[in-house]
């Protein structure tokens, strides 16, 4: 049996802001589409979905995030996932200039949890929580130059 990662999807409270987050850091959107009817009730699990959905590819063409915004039923609040906590977790993304890609985050009210780390001189990474209460983990390979 072949298996191949498609996306990871996101549920968030506002689809503008975070398509305009992600799409600052780099990433491209691909499709939108709004979504509702049986074949969605069936596929999702869950009687009258409705929601707004967007697809955005990052720069390599390889990873993909589909983001959506429920109309129907509402959407759930929840306390922001915890780094420790089991189940998703985070998104990561590796970027060429962790200080520019944090300035473009900074722009959208997203810092670092606590700062920037350095692991074995191979990598300077940090966690923010983006919008939605998202937990983006950011990487620069400092082998890379």
């Amino acid at each position: 049996m072949a298996i191949k990662l498609e996306n990871v999807g996101i549920a968030v409270r506002d689809l503008e802001a975070t398509i305009a987050f992600f799409t600052d850091l780099g990433l491209t959107v691909v499709g939108r589409d709004v979504v509702r009817g049986e074949w969605t009730d069936t596929a999702v699990g869950l009687d009258g979905n409705h929601a707004k959905i967007a697809m955005l590819r990052t720069p390599d063409g390889q990873g993909f995030l589909e983001l959506f915004e429920y109309i129907h039923p509402d959407a759930i609040e929840t306390e922001p996932t915890l780094p420790n906590e089991i189940g998703m977790h985070r998104v990561l993304f590796s970027v060429d200039d962790l200080d520019a890609a944090l300035e473009v985050a900074a722009r959208h009210g997203c810092v670092p949890l606590r700062g920037v780390a350095t692991y074995q001189d191979v990598y300077r990474l940090t966690y923010l929580r983006g919008p939605s209460g998202i937990l983006v983990m950011l990487a620069e390979d400092l082998r890379k130059g």
